[in-house]
């Protein structure tokens, strides 16, 4: 199975120019794709084209990870309904930065191989083109027509557009003929909504070069209930764990719907053609044990964040169905416990009572209302269905103290099998 094949059973291609699949064949092609560097982390919604840059590479070939410096400062018309923020030049560095070390776990940088990844900045070049020249140089050889007729520009008419953002398909077209003329790369891929921008450079390369290159695109995805993938209430779900838990990155996988997890499995997981058949059929035959999910949300977490923090995330997925302990909490970060009891109602109580003592019917029925009076408190004590921090309440006289606080802070109650509470100190 070739590249181009690849893709194709991972449902990963939208398009494609004539003669791209026998290039591939032909020869190891230096193929890039370009990443918005507005943030410092990578989301899941850069994930389709790092995991089409990593399956190149597997297959030989040389990929190419362009940070659009020069393009973050105009912003791109594609796909948006308004005007970005721009960024400043340091900015910009910083997040160069941050997001290499997060490819890294997905492509190989070193330079001593002829396939080995690299990672470049369009500022670089850009930054010295003075506006009389990039007129002169490049705006000639591409016509306004020839701008116009781009659903991206179209789009974007009715509601306006500025000539910053007019001109971005030009700057985004140079790149492609920059990577062509110093390193030989004839392939841009990107998403199905890059179409036109690509396919922009690719002229410019014949017109400006003489030269013949490529372009290939991959559907935008979509979730089965018409919302946007990897966008959840609180926002993106992002690569780096400072900004979504391990945790919670594991979680958005396990909780697909089968149908986008039958896709998602094939677009970001390595996986062989004949075991996801094999994991699709088992998920089918039967689907109340989220085979697909369980697989999908090992793989991917282990290959952002590490086989450690997917067992970790494993277990504290098990603290709600009543199979944690007091040792899978104290291993828990702060983010991490406030991302598992998200939602579960939460009392403020003086950390001067911790510091204290104070007995657990006076702290569950007096200073929160997790209990509306203390003799109900005293009866389901007696009946042993109360757990502090995972631990059963044995006795009404049983003392709470500042040694018990998770993180130094927090108090986990559990009134019955599912009820939840947080008393946070403050």
């Amino acid at each position: 199975m070739n590249f181009v094949e690849e893709l194709k059973w991972r449902g990963m291609i939208h398009d494609s120019m004539p003669g791209t699949e026998e290039l591939l064949n032909k020869e190891t092609t230096t193929a890039y794709v370009g990443i918005d560097p507005t943030a410092d982390s990578l989301h899941i919604g850069h994930l389709v084209s790092i995991m089409m840059l990593k399956m190149l590479q597997n297959f030989g070939h040389r990929p190419v990870a362009l940070v659009g410096g020069a393009t973050g400062m105009i912003g791109d018309p594609s796909g948006k309904s308004e005007e970005r923020n721009l960024l400043d030049e340091e900015v910009l560095r910083h997040n160069q930065e941050c997001l290499k070390k997060q490819l890294t776990k997905f492509l190989d940088f070193d330079t001593t191989r002829e396939n080995g990844a690299l990672m470049v900045n369009n500022y670089d070049w850009m930054k010295e083109f003075s506006f009389l020249s990039f007129l002169r140089d490049v705006g000639k050889h591409i016509t306004v027509n020839y701008m116009m007729a781009k659903d991206s520009v179209k789009k974007r008419l009715e509601t306006g557009l500025s000539f910053t953002e007019f001109t971005y398909q030009l700057v985004q077209g140079y790149d492609f003929l920059h990577l062509y003329k110093n390193y030989n790369c004839k392939l841009q891929m990107g998403g199905s909504d890059q179409w036109g921008n690509i396919v922009t450079g690719t002229e410019l390369i014949r017109r400006m070069a003489g030269g013949e290159a490529f372009a290939l695109t991959c559907p935008l995805i979509t979730k089965a209930d018409g919302g946007k993938f990897g966008k959840t209430e609180q926002g993106n779900i992002w690569l780096d764990p400072r900004y979504t838990s391990p945790y919670k990155f594991y979680q958005f996988w396990l909780n697909a719907s089968d149908v986008d997890a039958e896709k998602y499995i094939k677009i970001f997981t390595l996986l062989p053609k004949d075991e996801v058949e094999s994991l699709i059929q088992e998920h089918t035959q039967e689907p109340h044990k989220r085979v697909l999910q369980k697989r999908l949300a090992k793989e991917i977490t282990v290959m952002v964040h590490s086989e450690e923090d997917y067992h970790a995330s494993v277990e504290a997925s098990q603290i709600l169905f009543g199979k944690g302990t007091l040792a899978t909490l104290q291993k828990l970060s702060e983010q991490e416990f406030l991302d598992i009891f998200d939602g579960v109602p939460v009392y403020d109580v003086a950390i001067s009572h911790f510091e204290k003592g104070i007995d657990i019917v006076s702290l569950v029925s007096g200073e929160t209302e997790i209990f509306a009076s203390k003799g109900e408190a005293r009866r389901l004590i007696k009946s042993n269905g109360l757990s502090v921090n995972k631990e059963k309440v044995s006795s009404a006289e049983t003392t709470i103290s500042d040694s018990m606080l998770l993180n130094s802070k927090y108090l986990l109650v559990q009134k019955g099998k599912k009820s939840y509470f947080i008393v946070q100190c403050v």
